[in-house]
């Protein structure tokens, strides 16, 4: 494959899977994807919490049918899994893997191959419910210390008002988003205080009801002055056209691993902009790998929200170099180097991993 813009063909023949030792969090361990071309050239991927059927579909199913398909663009690399029972985390772990490929390739920044225009993003931090209220205070004390200058609250009924009244109070100037997670209803008691918090001048209420009733958020949309955000219901590119039409809400978060990978991610930003709705790039990655792609998405000019980020004070080394994190809240998009920008560290990731297995052709 010639480092020019001329199409040509790309085969993959290897494909290696790492699965990494759990957090500590309890969340499930994520799966590492590194899919290599004839020439030796790799790119990388991220499953986040894979499960074991994930890891087998990986191995008896994606992989034989990626090793049969060529493809000159990674936007072509998906029809080699199109008739596999979907899976977006899966699919998203090979779709970025070959995007990641292809921009090493031709020496190009994964954020230019991708259309991305944007040099620095501003960056976004998520919160959990914490026991007290106190206690959610000090932890935006120390997020908006380290420079981060969105706040993504999660809230449920009577866990909400309070909460955000006494962020706001303490730092009057934060930008504050709170995600609601499915858990209202359309309730007398629930709606009156949705009406509450819109008067609150947040950033967006995600997710306040069921994912799959559109309707109503279609109706909360329409009375309220706050964006009405969707995330969960997100599963596919369709759903996003699903979205859009039943004008849901003002604005998206789009997550790459959700989607189905960057091909499908990129098109979803652009018609959610089309259709006037706000973007933001949200992630379920775990390690920079996946973090770097979202970096790369939220490049795109119609991305204007702030990019998700992991919060200050997490412990120990990435599995790349160097780490994707944010810096007085401001995240980089690299520019220098090809692909997602970032190398593996071997070293961290040997002693990280739990599972290791690479398969070719042959082996399958």
């Amino acid at each position: 494959m010639a480092h020019t813009g001329a199409a040509t063909t790309t085969r993959i023949v290897e494909l290696e899977l790492v699965r990494l030792r759990a957090p500590s969090g309890g969340r499930g361990a994520p799966v590492l994807v590194r899919v290599s071309d004839e020439d030796g050239v790799s790119g990388w991927g991220e499953v986040p919490g894979a499960s074991p059927r994930q890891w087998e579909s990986l191995e008896a199913q994606f992989a034989p049918a990626l090793f049969d398909h060529a493809w000159s663009r990674p936007t072509e690399a998906s029809d080699a899994w199109a008739d596999l029972p979907w899976d977006p985390a899966v699919a998203g772990a090979l779709d970025t893997a070959c995007w990641d490929l292809w921009s090493r390739r031709r020496h190009t920044p994964l954020a230019h191959a991708l259309g991305g225009e944007r040099t620095a993003l501003t960056a976004g931090v998520t919160l959990p419910q914490q026991k007290t209220v106190e206690s959610v205070v000090r932890e935006v004390n120390r997020q908006v210390g380290a420079g981060f200058r969105r706040i993504r609250l999660e809230v449920s009924p009577g866990w909400d008002l309070d909460v955000v009244h006494a962020v706001q109070a303490s730092f009057p100037f934060l930008v504050l988003q709170i995600d609601a997670g499915g858990r209202y209803t359309e309730s007398p008691e629930h709606l009156e205080a949705l009406h509450a918090l819109d008067r609150l001048g947040l950033l967006a209420i995600e997710d306040p009801f069921d994912p799959g009733d559109l309707e109503a958020h279609a109706r909360l949309s329409t009375e309220l002055r706050t964006p009405v955000a969707l995330y969960r219901p997100l599963t596919c590119l369709e759903d996003v056209d699903a979205v859009v039409r039943a004008e849901a809400g003002g604005a998206l978060g789009i997550d790459l691993s959700r989607l189905g990978g960057l091909t499908p991610a990129r098109r979803a930003v652009d018609r959610a902009v089309d259709a006037g709705w706000q973007v933001w790039c949200g992630s379920s990655a775990t390690t920079g790998v996946g973090r770097a792609a979202t970096v790369a998405l939220a490049s795109l000019s119609g991305a204007t929200l702030p990019v998700e980020m992991p919060p200050a004070g997490r412990r120990g080394r990435d599995v790349v170099s160097p780490p994707v994190r944010a810096h007085e809240g401001v995240v980089p998009v690299p520019l220098t180097e090809s692909g997602l920008g970032h190398g593996i560290d071997r070293h961290v990731l040997e002693g990280r991993t739990a599972k290791s297995l690479v398969l070719g052709p042959l082996h399958t």
